[in-house]
């Protein structure tokens, strides 16, 4: 609510007031005071609060006869705690007395009008609108905090609509609805009070583009909710009906918070008195609201839905990938869907065209799909046929630069949750790969880090990706869920370990066990000529150094330790001064759960079995984990990218609720 109001009161004629509930109104008893008068009394009807406030130390509180003295430091505050049921139907009295008091000097009346005026919505976040008197103009984070959430309508709930909801300016279904916040305007007061005062909803001109707010008006009629603010609207004068108590609002957010939108917005309502030229606000309520922010979920969250592509190249179809990751989705309990040619124009990257994500109010929640700006033969694919009812959209496009390899979501990952010296992460940190600080290198589009940055509740961490040929985070490192008490693991990509797994099988005899066995038109390597290659040597020397520099940048921003870092063996050889992975990259892989679906190495075989999936076995299955290699070599890996690039999956949102983060 505003500031107390003030009313001045005479003893020469009856004054007049509103006053709402709940909002304090100070009475002026000392400008118009009969002649001689020292002292004063004050009496009320039954449903009027009267405050005295004054100083003890200064001022005695009258006992019996006695009167309040007419001092400056001597207050008088009124409240009322319910409508009016008539005009006027409410009475303070001041009686002005001489000294010695005998009869009173003069009485000053005022005649009072009860109005019930409030904004209410989900403040609590309990999913449910309830009154309340807290300070509803701010907003606070965390478990203790307080404040409504709304939702960006990004999603399209009828099928008659062109674009997502956010741009319709009438309802086109009421499941959309379900996408605003409820408010409730109570505007409880005697009819006739309305023929002099009116109410007035505003939005600020800075937020009127980032919200729409639309005025339910009686019937089950998608014509009967009128859009009366939002962009070019800024004001709405209420059209109130006899009789009419409360009224109900839906409110939607138009854009997720941004560079120049810190995501906070906020409606008022006013009582404005007519009668007066220019008309005066009486008094004003406001509601604060934050916009839900888009959320990334991690590996460790379950699998839903498993996407791949159908594409065709030389080597023909992708079929036996297709019939593998069906296999593996099917493990997993997970829904496979399948991008056909159609609609995927034989780009088959899209894990690099797309993220998933998700956004939540207290009464709602649904995925939100983030379109990357790489638009390929992919471009089409998110809008087009992830948008839906209940599944929304959002992208981000640089106007300014052009787009690089590191613009697309291969190149975007997100951490389990982690505490790091104290400071909590509950749903994670973003990593964005990028070049080294101040090198000049390579980095992902601003207008998608600012974006990033600006939802707060999942703090994005650049780290080094740009000495890679195709540069994305996902071609070093990935995270895997575990049972035990950490509940995850770092898998890192490592030479070192590479090296020396082949240099250990060396001297166990099998120097001449070949790299890429059982591969056709590719020349085979042996262990012994992989070591004496002393380029090969030199370019994983590198690799590792720039893997080392994310490790102890990954453990010092994700509070990690040693032990939760599990180092997966490859090589990489450098081309034109970027690695590429030599063989198919094992920390490429989809997670699904405790099932890990992991690009094939075609390693040294030893004993009829690939070493380098025994290495990885024996790494990963002891955390209850399972593997399962399938082969992506042509289809993915002479392409420069591997499973993970290939697919995408949505996941469960995390049970943890944003709001209750301590950015």
């Amino acid at each position: 609510m505003a500031q107390r109001s003030a009313v001045r009161l005479s003893p020469k004629k009856p004054s007049y007031a509103v006053c709402a509930v709940g909002v304090e109104t100070h009475l002026d008893v000392h400008s118009d005071v009969p002649e001689g008068a020292e002292n004063f009394g004050v009496s009320g009807s039954s449903g009027v609060k009267i405050f005295m406030v004054y100083d003890p130390a200064r001022v005695t509180e009258p006992t019996g006869r006695a009167y309040w003295p007419l001092d400056a430091s001597v207050e008088v505050v009124i409240s009322v705690d319910a409508a009016s049921k008539a005009l006027n139907d409410l009475k303070v009295k001041i009686s002005y007395f001489g000294q010695p008091a005998r009869g009173a000097l003069g009485h000053s009346v005022l005649y009072l009008t009860g109005a019930d005026i409030s904004l209410d919505a989900d403040t609590g976040r309990t999913g449910n609108v309830k009154r309340s008197q807290a300070d509803k103009e701010r907003w606070r984070w965390g478990p203790e905090g307080y404040g409504a959430v709304l939702l960006v309508n990004c999603d399209r709930d009828s099928l008659r609509s062109v674009g997502t909801d956010l741009t319709d300016t009438q309802l086109a279904s009421r499941d959309d609805l379900q996408d605003m916040s409820p408010v409730v305007l109570t505007c409880d007061a005697p009819d006739a009070l309305f023929e002099s005062y009116k109410l007035v909803l505003n939005v600020p001109p800075s937020d009127s583009k980032r919200m729409r707010v639309f005025c339910a008006r009686g019937g089950n009629s998608l014509l009967d909710y009128e859009q009366v603010l939002g962009p070019q609207h800024l004001s709405y004068a209420v059209a109130r009906q006899p009789g009419e108590r409360k009224i109900g609002l839906y409110v939607e957010g138009l854009s997720f918070p941004d560079a120049n939108f810190l995501g906070l917005v906020s409606l008022s309502v006013s009582l404005v008195d007519t009668k007066t030229l220019p008309e005066v606000p009486l008094f004003t309520d406001t509601v604060a609201f934050r916009v839900a922010p888009w959320i990334m979920t991690p590996n460790t969250q379950p699998p839903l839905e498993l996407y791949v592509c159908s594409v065709l190249d030389s080597h023909g179809p992708n079929a036996q990938f297709l019939s593998d990751m069906s296999d593996l989705a099917l493990k997993a309990s997970c829904k496979l869907m399948i991008c056909p040619r159609v609609e995927n124009r034989n780009d088959r990257w899209i894990q690099d065209e797309m993220e998933f994500g998700y956004t939540e109010a207290p009464h709602k929640a649904f995925p939100v799909v983030f379109d990357s700006p790489r638009n390929r033969g992919l471009k089409d694919f998110p809008y087009k046929r992830i948008l839906g009812p209940d599944f929304g959209y959002v992208t981000r496009e640089s106007q300014s630069t052009a787009v690089s390899g590191l613009d697309s979501f291969g190149n975007l990952d997100v951490s389990p949750p982690v505490v790091v010296e104290g400071k909590e992460y509950p749903l994670g940190r973003i990593l964005i790969g990028s070049c080294l600080p101040r090198s000049g290198g390579r980095r992902m589009a601003k207008v998608v880090r600012d974006f990033l940055g600006a939802q707060r509740v999942q703090a994005p961490l650049e780290v080094y990706s740009d000495w890679l040929s195709v540069g994305h985070v996902d071609e070093f490192l990935t995270f895997v869920p575990t049972s035990d008490q950490k509940g995850f693991r770092l898998l890192l990509a490592s030479p070192s370990a590479c090296l020396k797994l082949f240099q250990k099988k060396k001297e166990e005899g099998y120097g001449e066990a070949a790299q890429f066995d059982g591969l056709e038109h590719q020349v085979k390597r042996s262990i012994n000529e992989m070591l004496a290659d002393r380029r090969l040597r030199n370019d994983n020397l590198y690799a590792q150094r720039c893997i080392d520099w994310n490790r102890e940048v990954l453990k010092r921003e994700l509070g990690l330790t040693e032990h939760d870092i599990v180092d997966i063996p490859q090589l990489f050889s450098l081309k034109d001064a970027y690695a590429e992975a030599f063989f198919p990259d094992m920390v490429n892989m989809v997670v699904l759960g405790r099932h890990l679906g992991i690009p094939k190495p075609f390693g040294p075989l030893i004993n009829g079995r690939c070493c380098l999936e025994e290495e990885v076995r024996s790494l990963l299955e002891p955390l209850g984990l399972h593997c399962t290699f399938i082969d992506d070599y042509y289809a993915y890996h002479k392409l420069l990218g591997e499973i993970h690039c290939g697919s995408n999956v949505r996941r469960k949102p995390f049970p943890f609720k944003w709001w209750h983060v301590v950015p």
